[in-house]
């Protein structure tokens, strides 16, 4: 007997589905169409398919398609990859009915392989509608497959190869930004990200209802201030994996947001050194057991790459990775990934103080944002509260909003975190920043706090200029006086700008039409979402363009220089008086002369000199171990450089004391 349920669109679950204003954009051509159906004898089973011939769909998409945990849910949307060369995407319904034999549920899945070539994931969310629809109405009657056969027929590839994109869709740099270098200014080709955001989306690029980046003020407002080391292992190509329960959709367009902050903009690419990793991050979006193999392999491939940079690996496999799992054994599996990010049950939304994600970098070392993530993180937020709703020149929604035209409209906020929610999140302040801030402030009676916060803040309003509206005015020279920091509390350097103790969250909802003629411009509307990567993009060029400036002025063959004095003679002089140094007297005991060489080489190795201001000029904590150790990584697998930092400190007498 088929199956009753009432039809309730699946937006009451997919909070990150956009606006829609009217017909949907073309839809790109699909490899394979399946359905999937789960027998409660013989498990997961592949009912009806049709693909491109090559394809192979047998004992694989049946389990990408439907993760761990499906069953407690009704309804949702699953991202993967199959074999490397497409994105799938699959639309599960979970149907009660009146068959005792299917356990009185029916779940069923319609799924899709998209040709990557069309980027991240092939824009395989153009077909979402769809696919949605047709596992609705074949979870209601198993034998409509000719629906089936009239979605292939229509949406089919037409070839091998597919078919082109059209002239207006998204760009190969970055799936939501035009190519924006050539209306740039040559000037700011180094400050600038080529797909910053700057220009919004020109005119005939729209933002699909049902794209990913819908979920980006989600994800600022599930991950807080922990996005920024987030985005920080992202940019060293760490294998990222996601421990999440379903629903997994939201998961999902995390790891594909995930992967567009992390995107190295074209505009530094000339100054990293040849065997840096690649331009973006690869998103894997929902994996499983089956997918455990795979990823030991590549792990594997990518340490013969490190060990041996000639051997001819595809650099795009042999990298970093961001994922999403509801299977906890790979959870327990360390040796699959660099940083694992628990996420916390769906039901802890609705509890009364924040839970935010763990993260673990490695196993069983916690990982926090810094005091300076979290001073990012309030003046980013404060900068998208104060984009408009509306740009003055859009049209209205509907007749009843006709005054949103010519005013911006305020962005309604769902959630306040207060500063013991962030403690949870945030690196307590060490005692040396606690020590140093305490003598600046006595020595220079606040002045140097203030100028530190002010030059703090500029950098950090730099990087959404020209996307938010301008800053409140600065306070009086006597309210700042009154709230000067004490040495007992740093943090309250920031205050002073006008920052409140607690502050909304950047989700915000967006205008939907009125009917489905309603001329609403989804650019407009997207504007926060593209404001976000912006500020992420241009975090990264600034990085960037900090260290390739140091390995520029370093010089192709700066030799390796040790700051620290050393009483002892140098190692070629002990080597000149036959004394052993230690490398001396390893090669001597059995390391051989080609073990010799190595070290050797390594000690020619170039050698980038850095300060605290230089990595404040980056935007990271000068205080933190975890952005130092970040620097040397980044220096080393972007440059091929040494990176030694120097950090701050006070000395007295030639003695530091802090």
């Amino acid at each position: 007997m088929a199956a009753r349920r009432s039809r309730s669109p699946l937006s009451t679950r997919r909070l990150s589905i956009g606006p829609s204003t009217g017909p949907l954009p073309d839809l790109p051509p699909i490899s394979a169409l399946f359905l999937v159906d789960f027998d409660v004898r013989a498990g997961y089973t592949i009912s009806w398919k049709r693909a491109v011939p090559g394809v192979d769909l047998d004992g694989v998409v049946e389990y990408k398609c439907l993760p761990s945990g499906l069953h407690t849910v009704p309804n949702d949307l699953i991202y993967f990859v199959h074999e490397r060369e497409y994105a799938g995407l699959s639309a599960f319904v979970n149907m009660p009915c009146e068959e005792e034999g299917s356990r009185n549920a029916r779940m069923i899945a319609v799924g899709i392989l998209v040709p990557l070539t069309y980027g991240r994931l092939g824009r395989a969310w153009r077909h979402a509608r769809g696919l949605d629809d047709l596992a609705t109405k074949l979870a209601e009657d198993r034998t409509r497959v000719h629906l089936l056969e009239a979605y292939w027929a229509k949406n089919s590839a037409r070839d091998d190869t597919g078919q082109d994109a059209p002239q207006n869709d998204m760009p190969p740099e970055s799936p939501l930004v035009s190519a924006l270098a050539a209306r740039l200014q040559r000037s700011h080709s180094r400050s600038r990200s080529a797909s910053d955001g700057t220009a919004l989306l020109p005119s005939g690029q729209r933002l699909s209802p049902y794209h990913p980046a819908w979920s980006l003020t989600n994800l600022l407002d599930t991950f807080g201030p922990l996005i920024f080391p987030i985005h920080r292992a992202a940019l060293l190509r760490k294998r990222i994996l996601l421990s999440c329960h379903a629903p997994i959709h939201e998961v999902c367009n995390f790891v594909y947001n995930i992967s567009v902050l992390a995107n190295i903009p074209s505009s530094v690419i000339d100054m990293l050194d040849t065997t840096a990793p690649s331009q973006r991050l690869r998103p894997l979006f929902a994996i499983g057991i089956h997918d455990i193999t795979s990823l030991q392999e590549e792990y594997a491939a990518s340490k013969r790459r490190l060990s041996n940079p000639e051997e001819a690996i595809d650099d795009d496999f042999s990298t970093g990775w961001v994922a999403c799992t509801t299977d906890s054994i790979l959870a327990v599996k360390d040796d699959l990934w660099d940083m694992l990010i628990t996420m916390p049950p769906p039901h802890s939304s609705q509890a009364r103080d924040k839970i935010w994600p763990t993260i673990e970098c490695p196993r069983g070392v916690p990982l926090k944002a810094t005091q300076r993530d979290l001073r990012r993180f309030r003046t980013l937020v404060d900068g998208l509260n104060r984009l408009p709703t509306r740009s003055p020149t859009s049209p209205a929604a509907s007749p009843t909003s006709a005054n949103q035209t010519s005013t911006p409209s305020p962005k309604p906020t769902v959630a306040s975190f207060s500063d013991e929610a962030f403690d949870k999140a945030v690196e307590p302040v060490s005692w040396t920043e606690l020590a140093y801030s305490g003598f600046l402030w006595w020595a220079s009676a606040g002045e140097q706090g203030r100028s530190d916060a002010q030059e703090e803040a500029s950098f950090d309003a730099s990087l959404l200029a020209d996307l938010a509206a301008p800053p409140p005015p600065p306070q009086t020279a006597a309210a700042t006086t009154a709230r000067s920091p004490s040495p007992s509390d740093p943090r309250a350097a920031f205050q002073q700008q006008g920052m409140a103790d607690s502050f909304s969250s950047p989700r915000v909802r967006r205008p939907v039409p009125s009917a489905p003629g309603d001329d609403v411009e989804e650019a407009d509307q997207a504007v926060t979402e593209l404001a976000i990567i912006a500020y992420f993009h241009r975090l990264t060029t600034q990085i960037f363009t900090v260290l390739g400036d140091f390995v520029e002025s370093a010089g192709p063959a700066s030799p390796y220089v040790d700051d620290e004095e050393d009483e002892g003679p140098t190692r070629g002089e002990a080597e000149d008086m036959g004394e052993e140094t230690p490398l001396r007297a390893g090669a001597l005991r059995g390391r051989g002369e080609e073990d010799e060489e190595d070290e050797e080489e390594e000690d020619r190795r170039p050698v980038v000199h850095l300060h605290g201001h230089d990595l404040e000029h980056m935007g990271l904590d000068v205080w933190s171990a975890h952005d130092a150790a970040f620097v040397r990584e980044l220096v080393e697998r972007y440059f091929s450089r040494e990176a030694r930092i120097e950090g701050k400190g006070v000395e007295v007498c030639g003695v530091r004391v802090c």
